[in-house]
Protein backbone atom coordinates (compact mmCIF):
# COMPACT_ATOMS: atom_id res chain seq x y z
CA UNK A 1 0.00 0.00 0.00
CA UNK A 2 1.39 3.41 -0.96
CA UNK A 3 1.83 6.32 1.44
CA UNK A 4 -1.08 8.23 -0.12
CA UNK A 5 -3.35 5.16 0.25
CA UNK A 6 -2.37 4.80 3.91
CA UNK A 7 -3.08 8.51 4.53
CA UNK A 8 -6.45 8.18 2.75
CA UNK A 9 -7.36 5.11 4.84
CA UNK A 10 -6.41 6.95 8.03
CA UNK A 11 -8.43 9.94 6.94
CA UNK A 12 -11.55 7.85 6.25
CA UNK A 13 -11.27 6.02 9.58
CA UNK A 14 -11.06 9.17 11.69
CA UNK A 15 -13.80 11.72 12.11
CA UNK A 16 -12.86 15.11 10.53
CA UNK A 17 -13.72 16.80 13.80
CA UNK A 18 -10.72 15.11 15.44
CA UNK A 19 -8.14 16.43 12.97
CA UNK A 20 -5.61 18.89 14.24
CA UNK A 21 -5.06 22.13 12.34
CA UNK A 22 -1.79 20.78 10.94
CA UNK A 23 -3.51 17.61 9.66
CA UNK A 24 -6.22 19.64 7.95
CA UNK A 25 -3.58 21.79 6.32
CA UNK A 26 -1.60 18.73 5.12
CA UNK A 27 -4.73 17.17 3.62
CA UNK A 28 -5.75 20.41 1.90
CA UNK A 29 -2.27 20.93 0.45
CA UNK A 30 -2.09 17.34 -0.78
CA UNK A 31 -5.45 17.60 -2.50
CA UNK A 32 -4.79 21.04 -3.96
CA UNK A 33 -1.38 20.10 -5.32
CA UNK A 34 -2.70 16.95 -7.00
CA UNK A 35 -0.84 14.48 -4.73
CA UNK A 36 -3.97 13.18 -3.12
CA UNK A 37 -7.51 12.38 -4.24
CA UNK A 38 -10.20 15.02 -4.09
CA UNK A 39 -13.81 13.89 -3.67
CA UNK A 40 -15.16 16.78 -5.74
CA UNK A 41 -12.77 16.48 -8.70
CA UNK A 42 -12.12 12.76 -8.80
CA UNK A 43 -8.39 13.18 -8.30
CA UNK A 44 -7.73 15.96 -10.82
CA UNK A 45 -4.72 18.19 -10.30
CA UNK A 46 -5.34 21.91 -9.86
CA UNK A 47 -3.46 24.86 -8.40
CA UNK A 48 -5.79 26.88 -6.13
CA UNK A 49 -5.74 30.65 -6.05
CA UNK A 50 -6.27 30.74 -2.28
CA UNK A 51 -5.59 27.30 -0.78
CA UNK A 52 -6.59 27.05 2.87
CA UNK A 53 -3.80 24.53 3.37
CA UNK A 54 -1.04 26.97 2.45
CA UNK A 55 -2.11 30.57 2.87
CA UNK A 56 -1.80 33.40 5.36
CA UNK A 57 -4.85 32.03 7.17
CA UNK A 58 -7.51 29.34 7.15
CA UNK A 59 -11.18 29.23 7.98
CA UNK A 60 -10.62 26.17 10.17
CA UNK A 61 -8.60 26.11 13.33
CA UNK A 62 -7.58 23.51 15.86
CA UNK A 63 -8.07 26.07 18.60
CA UNK A 64 -11.32 27.99 18.26
CA UNK A 65 -10.31 30.42 20.99
CA UNK A 66 -7.57 31.99 18.85
CA UNK A 67 -8.66 34.10 15.88
CA UNK A 68 -6.57 33.89 12.74
CA UNK A 69 -3.69 36.41 12.84
CA UNK A 70 -3.06 35.85 9.12
CA UNK A 71 -4.80 39.03 7.88
CA UNK A 72 -2.94 41.21 10.39
CA UNK A 73 0.40 39.67 9.42
CA UNK A 74 -0.23 40.01 5.69
CA UNK A 75 -1.49 43.60 5.85
CA UNK A 76 1.35 44.64 8.20
CA UNK A 77 3.91 43.36 5.71
CA UNK A 78 2.06 44.89 2.77
CA UNK A 79 1.76 48.37 4.32
CA UNK A 80 5.43 48.54 5.30
CA UNK A 81 6.64 47.15 1.97
CA UNK A 82 4.46 49.67 0.13
CA UNK A 83 5.90 52.61 2.04
CA UNK A 84 9.48 51.42 1.48
CA UNK A 85 8.80 50.93 -2.22
CA UNK A 86 7.28 54.40 -2.55
CA UNK A 87 10.45 55.81 -1.01
CA UNK A 88 12.56 53.72 -3.40
CA UNK A 89 10.82 55.27 -6.42
CA UNK A 90 11.18 58.67 -4.69
CA UNK A 91 7.44 59.33 -4.81
CA UNK A 92 6.63 62.94 -3.96
CA UNK A 93 10.31 63.83 -4.26
CA UNK A 94 11.13 62.10 -0.95
CA UNK A 95 14.80 61.06 -0.89
CA UNK A 96 15.25 60.42 2.85
CA UNK A 97 13.34 57.35 4.07
CA UNK A 98 13.80 57.88 7.82
CA UNK A 99 10.01 57.99 8.28
CA UNK A 100 10.04 54.29 7.45
CA UNK A 101 11.90 53.45 10.67
CA UNK A 102 8.92 53.80 13.01
CA UNK A 103 6.62 51.88 10.68
CA UNK A 104 9.18 49.11 10.17
CA UNK A 105 9.60 48.71 13.94
CA UNK A 106 5.94 48.63 14.94
CA UNK A 107 3.84 47.69 11.89
CA UNK A 108 6.06 45.52 9.71
CA UNK A 109 8.11 44.40 12.70
CA UNK A 110 6.24 44.07 15.99
CA UNK A 111 2.75 43.53 14.57
CA UNK A 112 3.91 40.91 12.08
CA UNK A 113 6.13 39.17 14.62
CA UNK A 114 3.20 38.93 17.04
CA UNK A 115 1.07 37.46 14.25
CA UNK A 116 3.73 34.80 13.80
CA UNK A 117 3.71 33.99 17.51
CA UNK A 118 -0.09 33.64 17.46
CA UNK A 119 0.17 31.18 14.58
CA UNK A 120 2.16 28.67 16.68
CA UNK A 121 -0.69 27.65 19.02
CA UNK A 122 -2.92 27.31 15.93
CA UNK A 123 -0.49 24.69 14.59
CA UNK A 124 0.27 26.69 11.42
CA UNK A 125 4.04 26.28 11.12
CA UNK A 126 4.31 27.92 7.71
CA UNK A 127 2.56 31.15 8.73
CA UNK A 128 4.35 31.21 12.09
CA UNK A 129 7.75 30.91 10.41
CA UNK A 130 6.94 33.39 7.65
CA UNK A 131 5.52 36.12 9.88
CA UNK A 132 8.05 35.82 12.69
CA UNK A 133 11.02 35.90 10.30
CA UNK A 134 9.77 38.80 8.20
CA UNK A 135 8.78 40.64 11.36
CA UNK A 136 12.36 40.21 12.52
CA UNK A 137 13.54 41.39 9.12
CA UNK A 138 11.69 44.69 9.39
CA UNK A 139 12.82 45.33 12.96
CA UNK A 140 16.45 44.55 12.13
CA UNK A 141 16.29 46.69 8.98
CA UNK A 142 14.88 49.62 10.95
CA UNK A 143 17.56 49.23 13.63
CA UNK A 144 20.26 49.86 11.01
CA UNK A 145 18.93 53.39 10.49
CA UNK A 146 18.44 54.27 14.17
CA UNK A 147 21.38 56.55 15.09
CA UNK A 148 21.57 55.18 18.64
CA UNK A 149 22.37 51.72 17.24
CA UNK A 150 25.69 53.04 15.91
CA UNK A 151 25.52 50.74 12.90
CA UNK A 152 25.74 53.39 10.18
CA UNK A 153 28.37 55.32 12.14
CA UNK A 154 30.57 52.21 12.23
CA UNK A 155 31.13 52.45 8.45
CA UNK A 156 33.46 55.25 7.48
CA UNK A 157 33.63 54.14 3.86
CA UNK A 158 30.26 54.61 2.04
CA UNK A 159 31.19 51.88 -0.44
CA UNK A 160 31.70 49.39 2.39
CA UNK A 161 28.31 50.37 3.84
CA UNK A 162 26.60 49.79 0.49
CA UNK A 163 28.25 46.38 0.20
CA UNK A 164 27.16 45.49 3.73
CA UNK A 165 23.57 46.50 3.00
CA UNK A 166 23.75 44.55 -0.24
CA UNK A 167 24.85 41.40 1.58
CA UNK A 168 22.05 41.93 4.09
CA UNK A 169 19.48 42.06 1.30
CA UNK A 170 21.04 39.07 -0.47
CA UNK A 171 20.57 37.03 2.71
CA UNK A 172 16.87 37.86 2.80
CA UNK A 173 16.60 37.15 -0.92
CA UNK A 174 17.72 33.59 -0.16
CA UNK A 175 15.22 33.32 2.71
CA UNK A 176 12.44 34.47 0.39
CA UNK A 177 13.48 31.88 -2.20
CA UNK A 178 13.07 29.12 0.40
CA UNK A 179 9.54 30.28 1.21
CA UNK A 180 8.77 30.46 -2.50
CA UNK A 181 9.85 26.84 -2.99
CA UNK A 182 7.40 25.79 -0.26
CA UNK A 183 4.29 27.43 -1.79
CA UNK A 184 5.01 26.97 -5.51
CA UNK A 185 2.29 24.91 -7.23
CA UNK A 186 0.31 24.92 -3.99
CA UNK A 187 -1.05 28.44 -3.79
CA UNK A 188 -1.17 30.75 -6.80
CA UNK A 189 -1.63 34.02 -4.91
CA UNK A 190 1.26 33.37 -2.54
CA UNK A 191 3.47 32.11 -5.36
CA UNK A 192 2.96 35.29 -7.41
CA UNK A 193 3.37 37.55 -4.37
CA UNK A 194 6.54 35.89 -3.08
CA UNK A 195 7.96 35.76 -6.62
CA UNK A 196 7.46 39.52 -6.90
CA UNK A 197 9.07 40.12 -3.50
CA UNK A 198 11.95 37.85 -4.52
CA UNK A 199 12.52 39.87 -7.72
CA UNK A 200 12.32 43.07 -5.68
CA UNK A 201 15.04 41.90 -3.30
CA UNK A 202 17.24 40.73 -6.18
CA UNK A 203 17.01 44.16 -7.81
CA UNK A 204 17.61 46.07 -4.57
CA UNK A 205 20.54 43.79 -3.68
CA UNK A 206 22.07 44.51 -7.08
CA UNK A 207 21.54 48.23 -6.59
CA UNK A 208 23.28 48.21 -3.19
CA UNK A 209 26.11 45.78 -3.86
CA UNK A 210 27.05 45.55 -7.54
CA UNK A 211 26.25 49.14 -8.53
CA UNK A 212 27.51 50.89 -5.40
CA UNK A 213 30.20 52.71 -7.38
CA UNK A 214 27.75 53.94 -10.05
CA UNK A 215 25.26 56.17 -8.23
CA UNK A 216 23.16 57.17 -11.25
CA UNK A 217 22.67 53.60 -12.47
CA UNK A 218 22.20 52.39 -8.91
CA UNK A 219 19.37 54.89 -8.39
CA UNK A 220 17.63 53.77 -11.58
CA UNK A 221 17.86 50.13 -10.55
CA UNK A 222 16.60 51.05 -7.08
CA UNK A 223 13.54 52.69 -8.64
CA UNK A 224 12.90 49.55 -10.67
CA UNK A 225 13.02 47.57 -7.44
CA UNK A 226 10.55 50.02 -5.96
CA UNK A 227 8.09 49.37 -8.79
CA UNK A 228 8.23 45.61 -8.22
CA UNK A 229 7.93 46.23 -4.47
CA UNK A 230 4.72 48.21 -4.99
CA UNK A 231 3.27 45.35 -7.05
CA UNK A 232 4.27 42.82 -4.39
CA UNK A 233 2.76 44.97 -1.63
CA UNK A 234 -0.55 45.31 -3.51
CA UNK A 235 -0.66 41.54 -4.00
CA UNK A 236 -0.06 41.06 -0.28
CA UNK A 237 -2.87 43.53 0.45
CA UNK A 238 -5.12 41.43 -1.79
CA UNK A 239 -4.30 38.26 0.15
CA UNK A 240 -4.81 39.94 3.53
CA UNK A 241 -8.12 41.60 2.59
CA UNK A 242 -9.30 38.33 1.04
CA UNK A 243 -8.67 36.56 4.34
CA UNK A 244 -10.61 39.24 6.23
CA UNK A 245 -13.54 38.93 3.83
CA UNK A 246 -13.61 35.14 4.31
CA UNK A 247 -14.36 35.69 7.98
CA UNK A 248 -17.25 38.03 7.22
CA UNK A 249 -18.67 35.83 4.48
Amino acid sequence: MSTSQIMLADRESISPSTYTDVERGWINVKECSGHGPSPSTGGSSTIPIMSHGHSFGRTTSGNGRIASPGPAGAISFAATALLLSLFNVQAGGVEHPEVLVSMAVFTGGLSQFMAGMWEYPRGNVFNATLFSLYGSFWMSYATIFIPASGILAAYEDPLELNHALGLYLITWTIVTAFFLFVVIRRNLALTVMLSTIFITLVILSTSQYSLAGMPILSLRVQKAGGVFGIIGALLCFYIGVNLVSLRFG
